[in-house]
């Protein structure tokens, strides 16, 4: 080979060297961020329906993957909710924690101080706390008033049981409503209110049932868990409460005042998502005007009920969701409750 073609060669060689330093650095693929991680700490059993309903919501969102979604039931009122919120907000750090505060209103605060970064959504009686604390409630008194205004339709003895788990504002309000959707369709009748002074005892609540069957009681309204089979067992008519119950009892619950939480929910995803996550009282999205609260579907048992009651609850459906009628908010614990 020529001296003069090796010159040629290592130029041109030297010109591809050059165009490849000179080239632009290829850029890293950049990873999309994955959906946030939202995670639950709930007092009691998943089972009880309160936490089951906010549970449902959080298991839907991840079904559609707006969310990751991890939880923790059971942990109870001794003092563990703290340091379970600890450990989640230093180990998993999520966007957001969601769960029932009440009894452990002070440990969820004093956690949700330390970690001003994190979205804290608890249900709770009181108000939001600046930066992070929001909260909520189950604002069902209104389907609940349209549960007793069929209960008062279908009741043949015009005695009617009500079994509560603690008389505190949130149930009494539901109880209340009830009662007062009773009394419009059946001024004379008798509601019998017992309280069981838990959250979750299914085994207390169904005793207390099968006393106001034995007082004469022949509709039942399950606020608590365990009531139901009462009504089964007896064959009498019940409404369950938070969410669908009817297949705990297919030929006997007519309907129950169900929460969705599905609203609350996908609210606080848009704030997380865009960086604008303030503490406040989410309370609307818990009623009927937001679908945060709806009447249960009758299953087919709607022929029971009289035509004259059936027409009333779809009246008063339309009005409560179009703001026409505003079912009252009592909070007092029931007349002669037990």
């Amino acid at each position: 080979m020529s001296l003069k073609r090796l010159s040629l060669i290592a130029i041109v060689a030297a010109i591809a060297l050059l165009a490849t330093q000179c080239a632009p650095a290829t850029p890293e693929p950049v990873e999309e961020a994955g959906p946030p991680l939202f995670y639950a700490a709930f007092a009691t059993p998943i089972e009880e329906p309160w936490d089951g309903v906010i549970h449902s919501a959080m298991q839907e969102a991840a079904k559609a993957e707006q969310i990751v979604y991890e939880w923790t039931d059971d942990i109870g009122y001794a003092g563990d909710m703290e340091r379970v919120l600890r450990e989640v907000a230093e180990q998993r750090k999520p966007a957001a924690i969601f769960g029932d505060a009440f009894g452990n209103e002070e440990a969820v605060r004093r956690a949700a101080a330390d970690y001003p970064d994190i979205a804290f959504v608890f249900g709770s009686g009181l108000g939001p706390s600046e930066p992070n604390v929001s909260v909520f409630d189950n604002w069902i008194h209104e389907p609940a008033y349209l549960c007793g205004l069929i209960a008062g339709g279908v009741t043949e003895s015009g005695v009617i049981g009500v079994v509560g788990g603690h008389p505190v504002p949130e149930v009494n309000r539901i109880i209340n409503g009830f009662i007062d959707g009773v009394h419009e369709t059946n001024a004379d009748a008798q509601v019998l209110v017992t309280f069981i002074n838990s959250w979750f005892d299914p085994p207390a609540a169904k005793e207390a049932a099968l006393a106001q069957i034995d007082a004469g009681a022949d509709v039942l309204f399950a606020e608590r868990f365990g009531v139901i089979e009462a009504a089964v067992e007896h064959g009498l008519w019940a409404f369950g409460n938070m969410s669908d119950q009817n297949e705990l009892g297919p030929k006997n619950v007519l309907s129950s005042p169900a929460w969705n939480m599905k609203p609350t929910v996908e609210y606080i995803i848009q704030q997380v998502n865009a960086g604008s996550y303030t503490a406040q009282d989410l309370k609307d999205f818990n009623m009927m005007g937001k679908g945060g609260a709806s009447l249960a579907p009758f299953h087919g048992l709607e022929s029971h009920i009289p035509a004259e009651t059936l027409s009333l609850v779809k009246q008063r459906e339309k009005e409560i969701k179009t703001g026409l009628f505003r079912v009252n908010i009592d909070e007092a614990q029931p007349a002669g409750s037990q």
